[in-house]
């Protein structure tokens, strides 16, 4: 199969990802880019971060269109995160590839199995603007270490510290990983490697358009169906990149 072929096939399964379940595009775009289409882990990083932050706002104005994003809660998480990713990802270029996908692997399996946990408490009346921004700066800092727009940490965040419903924090993770993927960028500007924009293109052109698709796909299944999805995916790849960095 040519390179071409799979930057669109894996373009695609990552836009319908950021579309559906508001994360786990650079969770998928990395091991994507570093497997299949031979990039270096540094670049795969950095090639992930452009390529999510145009995706994550398309589809941000999807499901802000049907008001599905809470924007002061997304406001205050997103601008707490700002300074942690920058003062992150200047601090990962200094650490080993094998090092940096080993965090991987495991911050997205402990995601994965708290979005496995039953909802057990409904959702607050009001947001805690403490609370929200003490997860962002969490979350800011995990994107610019790990060079991802943080989209599966963010939603489990949204759903089970601040109490929002599944699909008002998918679209409202949006938002975060828009700012948090920017954020991150700049601070690995220069230091990505070669980028080869002949894949980057045809790979983000098919994110954008597989996250109409995403965006369609959530509004016909259950907030509880997307959940197990997105934890089984977040698992199956932790588990691969795990075994990589150990073989």
């Amino acid at each position: 199969m040519s390179t071409l072929v799979l930057a669109l096939v894996a373009g695609a399964v990552t836009g319908l990802a950021l579309g559906a379940l508001g994360g786990g595009g650079s969770v998928l775009a990395v091991p994507a880019l570093i497997y299949l289409l031979g990039f270096s882990p540094a670049s795969a990083t950095t090639a992930s971060l452009i390529i999510v932050t145009g995706t994550s706002a398309t589809a941000l104005y999807a499901h802000a269109r049907d008001g599905n994003v809470a924007w002061k809660t997304g406001a205050l998480f997103a601008v707490a995160g700002i300074v942690p990713a920058f003062l992150a990802g200047a601090a990962a270029r200094h650490l080993p590839a094998a090092v940096l996908t080993g965090a991987f692997s495991v911050v997205a399996a402990l995601a994965a199995l708290r979005m496995l946990r039953p909802a057990t408490s409904e959702p607050p009346e009001r947001v805690r603007p403490v609370k929200a921004a003490g997860a962002g700066v969490g979350l800011g800092a995990v994107t610019g270490f790990l060079g991802v727009g943080g989209g599966f940490l963010a939603v489990p965040a949204l759903v089970g510290v601040l109490g929002l419903r599944m699909k008002q924090a998918v679209g409202t993770s949006l938002l975060v990983i828009t700012v948090n993927s920017l954020a991150a960028l700049t601070a690995r500007t220069g230091t990505g490697g070669d980028l080869r924009w002949e894949v980057i293109a045809p790979f983000a052109g098919a994110a954008i358009l597989g996250a109409w698709d995403g965006k369609r796909l959530a509004s016909k299944i259950t907030g509880q169906t997307m959940r197990r999805v997105f934890a089984f995916v977040l698992l199956a790849v932790a588990a691969a990149m795990l075994v990589d960095v150990i073989v």
